[in-house]
Order: structure tokens, then C-alpha cells, then sequence
């Protein structure tokens, strides 16, 4: 175990590691770094800190226990070292694996853009992931938030959130302009001279191992699908690149486990009537058939022809116990989420899609207060669960707003370590104290009949429900 300067490691404690089968070996006493926050930080840690312990002792009657072990980034890092991230910090999660962190400040200046996006490249932490369910009696803009139960696998890595841009004016920008124009053609940058630009990576081994996740984890909880969400009809390289990577692990890697939507037309098709060609079921798949070239109906065919390859395993119905793959553009995605949540499982997109999806569904939940997520490399093990809302300063030190969040984030992390109890114990006392309409100010001034209580006390009525 490494030495720390600045950090106080709980002795008692024990360190977390990663098993030859690529498992987590997790000790009955962890040692789990945490940084409490700025802003409402510490209100909503001090509640959130007392949930989790008393979901434990109430999993397993003092067998196992949190050691807890703080750790400082944001404006209390800044005033105790003058540094908005230390490396002690970084260190400590990457020696530890998991932790858990309230809301920080974002610096302004120069420097590090994000102190979350930061910790997430530094330890390469892929996923984000962020499941969105209703609790009962929670207030919600829509008329059926009981069926929004999804799991958001967001690419954490690429895309836009890679920094990569230079802004307008710049030196920079014009040898980048330059080069476009000059050596690529590029000529559809409408007003170059005062344009902004910005590179957008998105790569084979980035989609594949979120998809890999993405799949693993819908097979092992029994879920319907996975909706891979992009706009690949515009960005053909980028986004149209992920779709199509996806498909190619479920293909590669899972398939005798998954169904496409498209092989499910097929094999529907034969199962409907069984001794259809080739060719008819492509013109029931394709309805434009016939105005396509001859090329574009060989392909078709051929795509057909493959799919019938599965019959041994996925005909005769097979296929409709199998996980189903299937893609959605992203604007239809946010449309649909609202019109037909039934439809939507586990999905996996990219960076800034999955920062608009995850916002979105969290709205018709009960909002950003309540809404968990997690940062996770599934490959080493690491992975810091974390409050999903802003620091909200003008609402610091007064034992007021919701803890929700930092809870349920924390529940992910016990359900993360195989804590299973816990993370139980933590959903039964959530929902009983929604249910019972003992909410803090956001969810008070929204419901009939509600009991407000503050901050500390919603922790109090989570653990008088567990």
C-alpha cells in the first residue's frame, strides 16, 4: 500500500483488489475513498454517509463495515494545498478502486476544465453509467413515470467530452482551417474565418468495450435489450461508425445470446410462413425493393441469407428469448423516451447523446436531485459513484436539499462491490420514505399531503424505512 502525505487511510481497513477472473475481490472492512463535495457537498455527504453505514449494519449486523477515508478535491483541496486536484487524490482511487464523491466546483480559468472529467480520463474510467427508475409517490411532469426503468451506458471517454477544439481567432484554429481546406477539400465550414472548431474522436476500441459492458450487464440482470442511440445518419464516421461497431461485438462476441431487431423480421418472416425465399422475405424486410439497383438487392439477400444461417439456434421462436439489439437516431430517442418508455431497456451511446438522454429521463423521474450515476472501468476494476447535480451554493450549510442523488449513487456502489443487502436496504428505506411523502423542499413543494423535512432528516426517514 502506498504511503499518503496528506491523507489519513484507515487503519482497520483493507484494500479492495481485482481477482485473476477479473472480479473484485472486496474485504468485509473496504477502504472507500470519498470526497464529500463543495457546495451542499457536505450536507448531502454527512446524510448520505449515515444511510450507507446503517444499510450495512442493517445487511450485516456488524460482519462488515465501511472504512471510510476522505479524500480532497475542488475548493476544499484548493484552500487546504492550493491545488484543485491533488495527485495524492487521484492516487488514492486508483490504489483503492472504488469511491464515491459529491458535487465539485468546476475552476475557473485555465487549468483543468472539469475536476469529474479529469477524474474520469485519469483513470480511464469508460462508462458512465446512469440507471433512471421511478419511486413511488415521487413527483413527475409525465403521466406514466412508473415505466421508465432504464440503464444509460454513456461513453465516457470520446466524443466531444475529449476537449478537443480550438477556439476562433486562434493561431491554432487557422492552421487547423488551413489544413482542411487546403489538403482535405473540406469546404463547408459556412463563415471560416470566425469559426471555432472542434475535433470529435470516436474509435472501434472505445465503442467496443462500452458495448461489451453494455451487454454483459443486461445478460447478467435478465433485461430485454440494448438500444444502441447515435445520429449516424449525419455522422456517418463517427456516430454511424458506433452503430455499426456495436452491432459487431453482439455479432462477434454474443451471439448465440442476442438477437438483432432486423434478424427478428427475418426469422419472423420464415416462422410465418416457412417455405419463403430469400428473396420474398427481403421484399417484406425492404418495402422499396423494387426500386433498389441490383447490387443493393444482392446485398440484401445476402444480409437475409446470413440471418437464416441462425435457425438451429435462434428459429422457431428461439430468438424471443434472446437479448435484442437494436439502434434509434438520437433526436427520435429523446422523443420516444417520453411516448413509449416501455420500449427502452439498457442503452448504450456516446458522450454527449448520453448527457442529454440521461438528463432528460432523470426529469421525468423526479429530477436531477435523485439522480445516480456512476464512472466505472470494468476491465481494471475502478470506479467512482458520484452525485449526478450541481454543487448548488447559495444552498450550502443549510441542511436543505435533497440527498437523493449522492444515496442512490451510493447504492450503485454497493451493488457494484456485491454488497447486494445493502444496496437493497438502501432502495426498501427510499422508497418507503418517498412513499410516506417525507421529502425535502424540491419534492415538497410538489406534492399534496407531504411532510417537509430537511436534508439530514430524509437520511433520518431512508433509514427509519430500510
Amino acid at each position: 500500500m502506498s504511503q499518503f502525505q496528506t491523507l489519513q487511510v484507515p487503519a482497520h481497513g483493507q484494500q479492495i483488489r481485482m481477482g485473476t477472473d477479473g472480479k473484485l475481490v472486496v474485504p468485509d472492512h473496504p477502504i472507500l475513498p470519498f470526497i464529500e463535495g463543495d457546495g451542499t457537498g457536505p450536507d448531502i455527504w454527512r446524510a448520505a454517509q449515515r444511510v450507507f453505514d446503517a444499510a450495512v449494519e442493517k445487511a450485516y449486523g456488524g460482519r462488515r463495515s465501511i472504512a471510510w477515508c476522505e479524500v480532497f478535491a475542488g475548493e476544499k483541496a484548493f484552500n487546504r494545498f492550493e491545488n484543485w486536484l491533488p495527485d495524492e487524490t487521484v492516487e488514492a482511487f486508483r490504489q483503492f478502486l472504488v469511491g464515491i464523491k459529491g458535487p465539485l466546483t468546476t475552476p475557473i480559468g485555465g487549468g483543468i476544465r472539469s475536476l469529474n472529467v479529469a477524474l474520469r480520463q485519469l483513470l480511464d474510467l469508460y462508462v458512465c453509467l446512469r440507471p433512471v427508475r421511478y419511486f413511488d409517490g415521487v413527483p413527475s411532469p409525465v403521466k406514466r413515470p412508473e415505466l421508465v426503468d432504464m440503464v444509460i451506458f454513456r461513453e465516457n471517454t470520446e466524443d466531444i467530452y475529449a476537449g478537443i477544439e480550438f477556439a476562433a481567432g486562434t493561431p491554432e484554429v487557422r492552421k487547423l482551417r488551413e489544413f482542411l481546406e487546403k489538403e482535405l477539400g473540406v469546404t463547408k465550414i459556412r463563415f471560416p474565418e470566425t469559426s471555432g472548431l472542434g475535433i470529435k474522436p470516436v474509435s472501434e476500441e472505445g465503442t467496443s468495450r462500452l458495448m461489451r459492458a453494455a451487454i454483459e450487464y443486461a445478460l447478467d440482470a435478465s433485461r430485454r435489450s440494448v438500444t444502441i442511440v447515435h445520429k449516424g445518419n449525419i455522422q456517418k464516421f463517427t456516430e454511424g461508425a458506433f452503430r455499426d461497431w456495436s452491432y459487431a461485438v453482439a455479432r462477434n462476441e454474443f451471439r448465440s445470446r442476442t438477437v438483432t431487431e432486423r434478424e427478428t423480421w427475418i426469422l419472423g418472416n420464415r416462422e410465418a410462413t416457412p417455405g419463403l425465399s430469400a428473396e420474398a422475405n427481403a421484399r417484406l424486410i425492404e418495402p422499396g425493393f423494387e426500386q433498389m439497383t441490383a447490387a443493393q438487392r444482392a446485398v440484401l439477400v445476402a444480409e437475409i441469407e446470413t440471418a437464416l444461417e441462425l435457425w438451429p439456434s435462434h428459429g422457431d421462436g428461439q430468438w424471443k428469448k434472446k437479448l435484442l439489439i437494436r439502434d434509434a437516431i438520437a433526436d427520435i430517442t429523446l422523443q420516444q423516451v417520453l411516448t413509449r418508455p416501455g420500449d427502452f431497456d439498457v442503452i448504450a451511446t456516446l458522450n454527449l447523446n448520453g448527457d442529454y438522454l440521461s438528463d432528460a429521463l432523470a426529469a421525468q423521474v423526479g429530477g436531477i436531485g435523485i439522480a445516480p450515476g456512476g464512472n466505472i472501468n470494468y476491465l481494471t476494476g475502478h470506479a467512482i459513484f458520484e452525485a449526478t447535480h450541481g454543487t448548488a451554493p447559495k444552498y450550502a450549510n443549510l441542511d436543505k436539499v435533497n440527498p437523493g442523488s449522492l444515496i442512490l449513487s451510493g447504492e450503485m456502489m454497493f451493488r457494484f462491490l456485491g454488497w447486494d443487502e445493502a444496496a437493497d436496504a438502501i432502495l426498501r428505506g427510499f422508497d418507503g420514505a418517498t412513499a410516506a411523502k417525507t421529502v425535502t423542499y424540491d419534492f415538497h413543494r410538489l406534492m399534496d399531503g407531504a411532510t417537509l423535512v430537511k436534508c439530514s432528516e430524509f437520511g433520518d426517514a431512508i433509514i427509519r424505512h430500510m
